[in-house]
């Protein structure tokens, strides 16, 4: 196996303590394709709003596996003499952000490691809620470890395995493991991809060409790359490809799907779909649920670029009050939620930012966004909009106020105190922030907007209802295996 790690200038380990989204994996298997790891990047292109920390490339030929990482975009990443010395029949792509483990390059994915049958590649999508436990016992038999990263245990347990085939390595370790996991595995001669039983982080396949396959975290990877969507991968399901076939493998059952009701209002980018369901016209809908829900009388209707602009259409189309451009966003600057530093975060709203004072001055807004986590962005977003002269602030939220952590895949495992609605009232939210009114979206109107069972999601970070039960003893933080005694 041949490692490469390129540390550049963000090397140093942040410990602050972010609420982010989950990370981007994107596989492929086409042997007779020119430049796989060239399409591999370019998912990973597609996939990058899941995470802009770290971004790696793996590839398997001929009985080996070669990884490159580094830290920031894949374009910081990659050129085209890295991506031409990668080369192969399988490759394996992830972008990060980080939810268990610091933002460092010894935490970047793929994970590569040894099995039985052979070197292994490993990039995973989620969190795992007993991956400490997990550590101290592979520890205890002499494993070694290099990260503190959860998706380096889960690679550690399935190259430790007795299993002899690769799949049913696999197999074993999901039914060792609790929490969100979506795989993707490589070998040298085959593509593997992995959904946990509850199908909490999304995952797709794609055929590529005749005898190629994809999987992504997202559909707008496949479109990227020229590849068809044919289907999800099932909760507790692994699918197998070498060749031109296709095997699947129903490993556990599931009693409940918890699909994540995030990935619908914010995560997954406007152009993917998720349960059949087009992404971005779920927001619209949410934003008509909104209208009807929370009326008032304004000039403008304008969303919080980019993600509140579809939620902003929906509003708009139903309260008839014209839908505008009120900031214009600066598009080099990454996303503020999941920027790792909240000094940064703070800074970022003014280089991320300007208000369109013509389009605004003098008028009742309607400012809708996709939610409020800690209210650090929004106070500094209407104050902009206040001194480019806006004279009232109508502020309407396209999901119920965040008051629970998430230990699936989401930074806020460190506890309620970093969420604004656990800490205030509507009221005083709205005071905090500086707008004249303020309205969130009720549970029943988001699923209404999303148009499938309640019962296919999980809306933890709302109403406390955790799919997948999570004892004290797992509630992990983000940097839980840094500050574990064996690690």
């Amino acid at each position: 196996m041949n490692v490469e790690q390129d540390c550049g200038a963000c090397s140093h380990r942040l410990r602050e303590r972010a609420w982010g989204d989950a990370c981007g994996v994107c596989g492929i298997q086409a042997p007779e394709t020119d430049d796989l790891s060239r399409l591999c990047y370019f998912g990973l292109f597609a996939l990058q709003h899941r995470g802009q920390e770290s971004a790696g490339i793996a590839v398997a030929s001929g009985g080996d596996v070669n990884v490159q990482t580094g830290m920031g975009l894949a374009t910081q990443v990659f050129d085209d003499e890295d991506l031409a010395r990668l080369q192969g029949d399988v490759a394996l792509g992830h972008v990060r952000y980080s939810t268990m483990g610091s933002n460092a390059i010894e935490n970047a994915q793929p994970f590569v490691a040894e099995h039985r049958s052979g070197p292994i590649a490993l990039a995973h999508n989620g969190n795992i809620v007993n991956a400490r436990d997990l550590r101290a016992e592979l520890e205890e038999r002499g494993v070694e470890f290099h990260a503190t990263s959860d998706s380096e245990v889960i690679t550690k347990l399935i190259a430790e395995s007795s299993e002899a085939r690769l799949e049913d390595a696999i197999a074993e370790a999901m039914h060792r493991m609790y929490g969100a996991y979506s795989l993707g595995i490589i070998a040298p001669d085959r593509l593997i991809a992995v959904r946990d039983p509850h199908g909490v982080r999304p995952l797709c396949v794609g055929r590529l060409n005749t005898n190629g396959w994809v999987v992504a975290s997202e559909t707008c990877a496949l479109h990227t790359i020229g590849a068809q969507y044919v289907r999800e991968v099932e909760p507790g399901e692994i699918v197998s490809f070498a060749g031109a076939q296709m095997q699947s493998m129903q490993v556990i059952d599931p009693e409940r799907k918890a699909c994540c009701i995030f990935e619908f209002i914010y995560f997954a980018r406007p152009d993917s779909h998720i349960y059949g369901r087009s992404i971005y016209q779920c927001r619209v809908r949410m934003g008509h649920m909104l209208a009807r829900q929370a009326e008032v009388d304004a000039d403008m209707v304008m969303g919080v670029p980019e993600t509140g602009i579809p939620h902003a259409v929906g509003y708009a189309e139903v309260s008839g009050i014209p839908f505008g451009e009120g900031f214009i966003k600066n598009r080099y600057i990454h996303r503020t939620f999941i920027k790792p530093s909240q000094h940064m975060r703070s800074l970022g709203v003014r280089m991320k930012l300007t208000p369109l004072r013509e389009a605004i001055a003098g008028k009742r807004l309607v400012v809708v966004d996709d939610s409020i986590v800690r209210g650090t962005t929004t106070g500094p977003e209407i104050r902009l909009l206040r001194e480019a002269g806006a004279r009232e602030i109508h502020l309407r939220i396209s999901c119920p106020p965040i008051r629970f952590p998430c230990f699936y895949g989401i930074d806020t495992s460190a506890g309620r105190s970093e969420l604004i609605a656990a800490q205030m009232s509507k009221d005083k939210i709205r005071e905090h922030v500086g707008a004249d009114s303020l309205e969130f979206l009720h549970l029943r109107n988001l699923i209404r907007a999303v148009g499938l069972p309640k019962s296919n999601f999980c809306t933890a970070c709302f109403n406390n209802d955790y799919p997948i039960p999570v004892p004290e003893h797992l509630r992990v933080s983000k940097f839980d295996l840094e500050e574990s005694p064996t690690g």
